[in-house]
């Protein structure tokens, strides 16, 4: 059986994501708060076998040290990344296969939002965990990286089959859906897709996970045809209100 994955929100607007293997065992991805991880763990068994990170960004590494001391969880991040990560008992590289609670984890590079950020995309499941890369309906905000950097993570991400569970790492589907309209206005998938974020908002429901294939139906920024299309379509969304 594949690994299943739920969002834990946690501060004012980001996700991480619990992961459960068959056997039980759990891990995190990138615990911005550690107070709804030990809720969740503790519901389930008391017992927390990894953290894996994304990026370095402290919403989505804070929760860290308190997991680890109560935990003893082994954490796993990017070894571009690890200066500014905390310790790191398994470090690992872009191209790399890595293992998750026993199944296999691609690790995608994802620069453009930080350096050095990375992706896991778990085939046996159908899960990637991507950061702040890919959002629903929108991309990361540029404050390391380049738009050329953002395209090419954002192609490795489009690649992937068009089921993958995309698990990132903010809630911000709704926001995101009125700038998409001002790119696309005719596009009837993001129409749609924007009066069903209207609704599961209204109600107090989240919007992620999405999947690859809502995004390249509806997503702007996974749709530009090339890095300088992405950064005209970034540079507007940084000025939009």
């Amino acid at each position: 059986m594949a690994l299943t994955v739920t969002g834990l929100p946690c501060l004012s607007d980001n996700y991480t994501w619990l992961l459960r293997a068959p056997d039980g065992r759990l891990a995190i991805c990138d615990p911005g708060d550690a107070a709804p991880v030990i809720a969740a763990v503790e519901a389930a068994g008391g017992k927390l076998d990894l953290i894996v990170l994304t990026h370095h960004h402290d919403d989505h590494i804070a929760g860290v040290p308190a997991l680890v001391t109560r935990y003893g969880s082994k954490v796993m991040g990017a070894k571009a990344d690890a200066h500014r990560l905390p310790p790191l008992d398994i470090v690992v590289e872009p191209g790399q296969t890595t293992e998750i609670l026993g199944a296999p984890a691609q690790v995608l590079a994802s620069d453009g939002h930080t350096r050095g950020h990375v992706a896991y995309h778990i085939a046996d499941g159908g899960i990637v965990l991507c950061g702040d890369t890919l959002f629903s309906l929108g991309c990361g905000r540029l404050i390391e990286g380049t738009a050329a950097e953002m395209f090419d993570s954002l192609q490795l991400l489009a690649a992937l089959p068009p089921e993958t569970l995309v698990c990132c790492g903010h809630e911000y589907t709704q926001s995101n859906a009125r700038f998409a309209l001002t790119v696309e206005p005719l596009n009837a998938a993001l129409k749609a897709r924007a009066q069903e974020v209207d609704a599961l908002r209204a109600e107090g429901k989240p919007t992620v996970p999405t999947t690859i294939s809502q995004e390249l139906a509806a997503n702007p920024f996974l749709r530009a045809k090339d890095a300088a299309t992405l950064a005209q379509i970034r540079s507007a969304k940084d000025n939009f209100r």
